[in-house]
């Protein structure tokens, strides 16, 4: 499987990481970090990290067949070149291309409240089948700590994108 995570904006950059480390080792990462969100980041992931500049990159092709791909976080900027069509970056051009080949396209959109302009932009966009899954948490998997919240968030991404894991407990018949 061939994942492409895009973050945009410094703000929750961690968390994208986090989800980027937590994917399977079996699972082609490539990750597109736009630039206020470079960070230092260990090379032995089996990571391919692209500039947001490099349009011409492999993850800007159809052909190339990437699975999917999530934006975490998500900047509104970054949303509404999406729903605009405007494809001026490495992150935009992915994500249009998954548009394009009706792949799975999660965007985790990071600032609340949601402006109007921002809730038009997510329900366009849904409406093209791309996914709008901010991290929302839920109070019925027992996280009482940040790191099982964000465990939680990235279990339920993971969830979206077809990837199996147990970064969260589950609902199940015992619990009722």
């Amino acid at each position: 499987m061939k994942i492409v995570v895009g973050v945009s904006g410094a703000s929750g950059a961690a968390l994208g990481l986090k989800l980027v480390r937590a994917l399977p080792t079996d699972v082609q990462k490539h990750l597109i970090l736009s630039d206020h969100a470079q960070v230092v980041l260990d090379k032995e992931e089996n990571l391919k990290i692209h500039q947001n500049n490099e349009i011409w990159a492999s993850i800007a092709s159809g052909s190339y067949g990437a699975d999917a791909m999530i934006i975490t976080p998500c900047s509104m900027n970054t949303l509404a070149k999406i729903a605009c069509g405007i494809a001026d970056n490495l992150i935009t051009r992915a994500a249009a291309v998954m548009i394009k080949e009706r792949r799975t396209l999660v965007l985790a959109p990071r600032e609340i409240p949601f402006s109007p302009i921002a809730l038009e932009n997510m329900h366009k966009l849904s409406m093209l089948g791309v996914i709008i899954a901010p991290p929302v948490l839920a109070y019925y998997g027992e996280q009482n700590t940040l790191e099982d919240m964000e465990n939680f968030m990235i279990g339920k991404w993971f969830d979206l994108l077809g990837i199996p894991n147990d970064l969260y407990k589950r609902w199940s018949d015992h619990d009722a």
